[in-house]
């Protein structure tokens, strides 16, 4: 894979006429070090974000020993990159021939479920051959919280609700030798205080259980930055995070557990696009909702962009994209902030786009095909690079 200083230098020496992935490995890396060294417990990363090999392979090399893995592909996936990672199946839903593989063949003992079906189907499926019960089953029992905080919610398909949990807890006790709660207040979520009511429900769930808790998985949910959307550091989640945990009734050696994806790999990836035609304040560009800006188009996210070319003098204006497919849909009403004079033949940088960006491009409609290459510059925006200072009295304090 080619190495050049900056977007600007890919487009100088290779002109592209289909889009070029830019990857910074030294930025995911320095994600990576900052969950392992500051947050308060242990971090799994979220495959489904970025399942790129080669990105694995900085996290592990950057101290992420656990890995968030939500199908028997994901277990395949990761087990063939990195043979001594711990492998943790967190989708509630597993087919029981996934559960079975990834016992017997992968090493996996953490199964998430927010059922009593799959707790069922998870120690069926763990037996042996003479039928016995495994007797080294790690389950996390998922609840239902809120994602009112958050840009994206995943509260309406899994986990079990408030009034359902205190049963399947006392159930999966009964099957598990470590057994750990675990929840999502989901995508992107803009306040630590999306932690804290959640973990509130935590408690009252493990309160009226009454069984011991070995471990508490706050999950994903830590944001990055993109235009609108500017989160507190960090270390606001965690410290508030660190707090509350403190305040359950779990073991007194219980593990604290978080799941971020998007943190860790949305620095790590941009884009480089060329424009095929304009239209007033419309950009036809060569990818789109069928590629890596699918969120762009169908969920309205918004990406920082810049033009690079030299010659462009006017001021900035807001453009929305069209991909290059034939379908009406593939359609991004951004706005895209670029010089007013931009032009077909001209090329664009979207960064932010090392989560879900790649790691959901199809080949619909015949496009799809993008190189990938290596740039040493800084991503367009970062909560790792040193400029974002927790000020001296923060909104922290009221959350409290």
């Amino acid at each position: 894979m080619h190495t050049f200083p900056d977007a600007r230098s890919v487009v100088r020496a290779l002109q592209p006429d289909e889009p070029i992935i830019l990857n910074r490995p030294h930025a995911a890396a320095r994600a990576a070090r900052f969950f392992v060294e500051k947050f308060p417990g242990k971090s799994l990363y979220a495959v489904k974000a970025n399942p790129s090999p080669d990105l694995l392979q900085v996290l592990w090399d950057n101290g992420v020993t656990h890995y968030d893995v939500a199908s028997i592909a994901e277990v395949r996936l990761v087990r063939a990159t990195l043979p001594g990672a711990t492998l943790c199946f967190m989708h509630p839903v597993k087919a029981p021939s996934a559960i079975r593989e990834a016992y017997r063949q992968h090493g996996v003992r953490t199964f998430s479920l927010d059922s009593v079906e799959e707790l069922e189907k998870i120690v069926e499926a763990c037996r042996d051959d003479a039928g016995e019960a495994a007797q080294d089953l790690r389950l996390c029992v998922r609840l239902r919280v809120s994602s009112e905080y958050s840009e994206l919610s995943l509260a309406s398909k899994f986990g079990c609700d408030l009034t359902e949990a205190p049963a399947l807890l006392q159930q999966a006790r009964q099957h598990a030798d470590w057994l750990g709660v675990c929840f999502h207040v989901g995508s992107q979520a803009m306040t630590p205080f999306a932690y804290v009511q959640a973990l509130e429900r935590v408690r009252i769930a493990i309160g009226e259980a009454s069984v011991v808790i070995d471990m508490i998985d706050v999950g994903g949910g830590f944001p990055s930055v993109y235009p609108g959307m500017e989160p507190p550091p960090l270390e606001d989640y965690f410290q508030i995070i660190h707090q509350n945990f403190y305040n359950l009734p779990i073991a007194y050696n219980a593990e604290l557990w978080c799941e971020p994806g998007r943190a860790l790999c949305a620095e790590y990836s941009s884009l480089i696009v060329k424009v095929e035609k304009r239209r007033g304040e419309e950009l036809y560009i060569n990818d789109g909702a069928y590629g890596a800006l699918f969120d762009a188009a169908h969920v309205d996210w918004k990406f920082p962009v810049r033009a690079l070319e030299d010659d462009l003098i006017k001021p900035d204006m807001d453009f929305a994209f069209y991909g290059p497919t034939c379908d009406d849909a593939d359609y991004m009403q951004g706005p895209f902030v670029l010089p007013e004079d931009i032009q077909a033949g001209d090329y664009i940088e979207i960064g932010m786009l090392g989560a879900y960006g790649a790691a959901m491009k199809t080949d619909f409609n015949g496009f799809g095909a993008a190189d990938c290459v290596l740039v040493t510059d800084e991503p367009m925006a970062s909560l790792y690079d040193g400029s974002r200072q927790r000020p001296a009295a923060d909104n922290v304090v009221s959350l409290r």
